[in-house]
């Protein structure tokens, strides 16, 4: 057996001592110096609003609906008179003299806002004055019958410029009432006429309606094909009787 002395005993300590420190910091993991970053906030979208009354224009005294539809919203309101409402829907006003109402609709997004503005019909607007002829003259002159095509009682688009005329006048003198009489031509049967002509009437009356006039100002009656404005066996008579024919009421 071997003796060590003690000073290179002392010396072999420290020489491993030394190594095993050396070892432990190489195998030590770098720190991680580099900066992260926030995640990006992601923005709120702004509000959309979809707003229509209809109709435009009424008569002082009468009511139009207000529709509206928004997104992305927390808050909405109408102003004037109606106030803080869903984010989608209707209601019924009667303003007393032409206003604009305005629909406005608040976000995490910000705000946004829509405007209508519904008109009092005057009087003036379609007729200055009828001192000088009778209601029946104006009736007459500026109310405009609405045409059909064959078998059909759909509102054909020079019907539609027809009854826009026809509803300025009901507009200017909201006194008159009138009776929407259904024609039809001469073929197919009594019975069958008598129900188209019925159609026809009613279709007119509804596109009315739509424009702004009072439901209980109009009346129907169907004579399909038992009253003809022409008696000529041709298109051109045919389509004078396929008609939805208004007569003064009052």
């Amino acid at each position: 057996m071997f003796a060590v002395s003690p000073k290179l005993y002392s010396t072999c300590l420290l020489a491993a001592l030394s190594a095993a420190v050396f070892s432990f910091g190489c195998a030590k993991k770098p720190l991680n110096t580099r900066n992260t970053a926030p995640a990006p906030t992601e923005e709120a979208p702004r509000p959309t609003i979809t707003f229509q009354a209809n109709p435009t224009s009424i008569n002082k005294g009468d009511a139009t609906t207000l529709t509206w539809s928004t997104t992305n919203a927390t808050q909405v309101a109408i102003a004037p008179e109606v106030g803080p409402v869903s984010a989608e829907g209707s209601t019924k006003v009667t303003p007393g003299d032409s206003a604009t109402y305005t629909i406005t609709a608040t976000g995490p997004g910000g705000t946004a806002d829509a405007s209508v503005r519904i008109t009092i019909a005057s009087v003036a607007n379609a007729e200055p004055t009828d001192t000088d002829r009778s209601r029946d003259q104006i009736f007459k002159e500026k109310v405009k019958d609405a045409y059909f095509d064959l078998d059909k009682a759909d509102i054909r688009p020079d019907a539609r410029q027809a009854l826009s005329a026809t509803a300025e006048v009901l507009r200017a003198y909201p006194d008159i009432k009138a009776t929407i009489e259904g024609h039809c031509d001469e073929r197919g049967s009594t019975e069958y006429n008598l129900g188209l002509g019925d159609r026809r009437a009613t279709a007119v009356k509804q596109y009315l309606v739509s424009l702004g006039i009072s439901a209980d100002r109009l009346s129907t009656v169907s004579y399909g094909k038992e009253k003809p404005f022409c008696s000529e066996a041709s298109e051109a008579c045919y389509q004078q009787n396929r008609r939805g024919h208004f007569v003064r009421a009052n």
